[in-house]
């Protein structure tokens, strides 16, 4: 039985949206950005999210210069991932700040949305 998104370490998470979108690069095609995720509360931390030609990276820190930053809680960022938290709620009610393309974020809201993450809740 697959294991609840709720109990994988953000790491974890970071780890399997990597794999998924590597299985599955067709939505990420013709893609060249950045995406940076400033993680709040318990597990703290900064992931940087690089598509490029077809093929996904991800990377603790910042090892580049992000083209859109995210910032939210861990928690919010779980269930944001298995579509219990939608972006656009998530941002107006606070939970979600977004800093630089806004236009970005949305357009990886919409990506992710392609990936079945229904196994993870």
């Amino acid at each position: 039985m697959a294991k609840n998104i709720q109990e994988y370490t953000v790491d974890e998470a970071w780890e399997e949206i990597e794999k998924n979108l590597q299985a599955d690069p067709k939505p990420i095609e013709g893609l060249n950005v950045v995406y940076q995720y400033d993680i709040t509360g318990e597990e703290e931390g900064t992931y940087q999210l690089h598509l490029s030609d077809g093929k996904a990276k991800v990377e603790k820190g910042t090892p580049a210069e992000p083209d859109c930053t995210l910032q939210m809680g861990a928690s919010d960022f779980k269930d944001l991932l298995v579509g219990n938290l939608n972006g656009t709620a998530a941002f107006m009610s606070g939970k979600l700040k977004v800093k630089g393309d806004i236009g970005l974020a949305i357009k990886l809201e919409s990506l992710l949305r392609k990936y079945d993450t229904s196994q993870y809740k």
